[in-house]
Order: C-alpha cells, then sequence, then structure tokens
C-alpha cells in the first residue's frame, strides 16, 4: 500500500510541477482541462408467476461511473480515467426451501480501473508517455457453491486482493480513432493484502520466499515487482453507426522474470507435492481433467511464451436510444495463469453484460 501512495503522490507532483510551468515561465502558455463525469444507473427486471413457460423471477442493479480529466498542453497532454462500476443481482428460486422472493444475492459487476498517463508529442503521431494505471475491486468476490438455504461460499478475491500496478514508459502512436502503446520497460505489482489467501496457496502470482510458513504470516510476501514487456492497442469510435459507439482494448504483459522461476524443465516442482502436504507450491496451478504439464513441456518456445503472456481484452457497444438511455453490450477476456480459475475455464476469465441503461453525461468545456 505504501507503494501505491508514494507513486500516486509522485505523478500528482510531477504534474502539478509541469502545470505550474505556464505561470513561472513565459515559453510556453495556454493550457487547457476538458472533463467528462459519466454516472450511470442499469436496472433489468423479470417477473414470473403461474406462467407456462416457465422462469425465475430477478432484479439486476448495477452502478456504474466513467471519468475523464484531460489537462491539454501544447507540449504535452495529462489525461486521467477512472472506469468504476459495482452491483448485484437478486433471483427467486422457485425450487427453494427459502420462503423469501428472492433467496440469492450474487455480485454481477465489481471494477476500480484507475489510469493516469503524461504524453509528448514527437514527429507524425508518434511520441512518448508515461502511465501508470491500477486495477482492483470494491469488496469481496466469491465463489458459491448450492443455492438458497444450502448455498455455501468462498471468499476468493477482495479490495487490494489481488491488485495491480502497472507503469510504463512508452513509445505510442495516437490517430483520431485509435492508439498503439509499446513498452519495453514496464513495472507490474501484484498485491495480494489477505493473509488467508496466502495461506491457502491463493497467490495470484505474488512469489513466497524460501522462508514461506503458512502458519507465520510474518514469512507471508503481499507484493510481487514484475519487468516486461507491455502492448496497449485502443480503438474509440464515436458514432461508428448511427448513434452506436464502439470501444475496444487489448493489454498484453509478459514478465522477463517469470520464466526463470517457471522453471519448464522442472515445472513438477510447483505441484503440490501429496507425499509433503505441507510444502505450499511457488503457485497455485489447477489443472483440468486430463491435462498434464507434460502436453505444456512439449510445446516450442514460442508457445510457453505465449502461455505465460497476460491478455485483457475488452469490447464496448453503446446504441444511444435518447439523451438519457441507451443499449449497451459489453465483453471482458482475461488470461493470466496466476489465477488458477475455478471449474471447467482454467485460467480463462469471461465477463459479458447486456442491458438498458439510464445515464447523465456531465461535460465542462475546454478553459
Amino acid at each position: 500500500m505504501k507503494r501505491v501512495i508514494t507513486l500516486c503522490a509522485t505523478l500528482l507532483m510531477v504534474a502539478t510541477m509541469a502545470s505550474a510551468q505556464d505561470e513561472s515561465t513565459n515559453i510556453v502558455t495556454g493550457g487547457s482541462w476538458s472533463t467528462t463525469s459519466t454516472p450511470a444507473l442499469k436496472i433489468s427486471e423479470f417477473f414470473f408467476n403461474n406462467w407456462a413457460t416457465a422462469g425465475n423471477s430477478q432484479i439486476d442493479a448495477t452502478a456504474t461511473f466513467f471519468g475523464n480529466y484531460k489537462y491539454t498542453h501544447p507540449k504535452y497532454v495529462w489525461d486521467n480515467i477512472a472506469d468504476l462500476a459495482y452491483g448485484y443481482a437478486w433471483q427467486d428460486l422457485d425450487d427453494s426451501r427459502d420462503p423469501s422472493f428472492f433467496e440469492t444475492r450474487r455480485k454481477s459487476n465489481d471494477k476500480i480501473d484507475l489510469t493516469s498517463a503524461i504524453s509528448w508529442n514527437a514527429y507524425k503521431g508518434w511520441g512518448a508517455s508515461f502511465t501508470a494505471n491500477l486495477k482492483t475491486q470494491f469488496g469481496e468476490g466469491y465463489e458459491y457453491f448450492g443455492y438458497g438455504p444450502d448455498q455455501e461460499k468462498k471468499t476468493i478475491s477482495d479490495f487490494f486482493a489481488p491488485a495491480y500496478l502497472t507503469t510504463a514508459l512508452s513509445f505510442e502512436h495516437k490517430r483520431t480513432d485509435w492508439s498503439v502503446s509499446l513498452s519495453f520497460l514496464t513495472g507490474k505489482t501484484t498485491f495480494v493484502y489477505n493473509n488467508d489467501f496466502i495461506a491457502e496457496g491463493r497467490n495470484y502470482g505474488v512469489l513466497q520466499g524460501v522462508n514461506f510458513n503458512r502458519e507465520d504470516p510474518s514469512t507471508f510476501n503481499h507484493a510481487y515487482f514484475a519487468l516486461g514487456s507491455y502492448v496497449k492497442l485502443q480503438y474509440l469510435k464515436k458514432s461508428v453507426l448511427p448513434n452506436l459507439d464502439l470501444y475496444a482494448r487489448a493489454e498484453l504483459f509478459y514478465d522477463y522474470k517469470k520464466p526463470k522461476h517457471m522453471a519448464w524443465d522442472a515445472i513438477n516442482a510447483f505441484v503440490p507435492d501429496p507425499a509433503n502436504p505441507d510444502v505450499v507450491p511457488t503457485k497455485d496451478y489447477t489443472l483440468s481433467a486430463g491435462e498434464t504439464w507434460t502436453d505444456l513441456q512439449g510445446k516450442n518456445w514460442l508457445a510457453k511464451r505465449a502461455f505465460e503472456t497476460d491478455l485483457d481484452f475488452e469490447l464496448k457497444l453503446d446504441y444511444r436510444l435518447s439523451s438519457f438511455i441507451s443499449a449497451n453490450f459489453a465483453l471482458n477476456l482475461k488470461w493470466d495463469t496466476d489465477f488458477s480459475g475455478m471449474g471447467k475455464w482454467g485460467h480463462w476469465q469471461v465477463y459479458q453484460m447486456a442491458g438498458v441503461q439510464i445515464y447523465f453525461n456531465w461535460k465542462t468545456p475546454k478553459k
């Protein structure tokens, strides 16, 4: 946590000093702010009672916030983005023994995504940028077993467990609708501030030391710093069709350090050993039925590197029905081998949403 606070304070100081240049010199002037804040509430409801084709009644409510706060200067641009979401779904189960109307309540969305970037234009759309991005969630995430009064749940994530702080010094190319960022010097710090997760081996890639003892929290490592390559592709097109906005983003990160720890020729060293149950593996891998590590060892160098490359892909479609109502679709795919997964999906994480929302849009013009 101290690293995050220190980094945020440093970025704020740098930005303040850069902005103060207009006041202290007469070389360059004319910087201006433009801001956009869009809070929204999406509510969907289904009700079934004595319905021949059957169905379960449910209510889903999701609150979102998107803010873009940009400072444009003749020499540089400072862009700040806040993308937040939190939602719950309540469902009535017809065959449940629970007498209440909505027996289940499960989280349907939870996201904190904060980005601050300073970029300088150099030549014909190419430039350099320094970016800091923080991703985590507001509250606890659960894996569920059963339903109604028989439902059980297990906590698998929480605020800053995990959290990802990515800092990158990049070359970038920007056009009106799309941009590409390339960085060969990127730091990605993974945080897990939950001792219970670490004790049970759910480390999200935070490697533990040789003195690790699951019974002694003082031996726990709560953060892991990775140094690697980072590629970000982004496309945003307003009115790609009449009233239809399209946003797509893809991020790739490869850790230079991780292959040294992975020891591909002896990968079984990282799988729990039944003969030594007290020895916790460095990573919490879960293999699906029929999958073996020998299959991976048979792959070539490129396939192994691709396996360890993190992918975060996001697609959003928004169709404006009026000034305050829109239909939207969202898809988010993640591949991360530090997440052992639940069920058959393994290392894949999938989020998909479609619905209608009421939103408000407050903008301030450039000053």
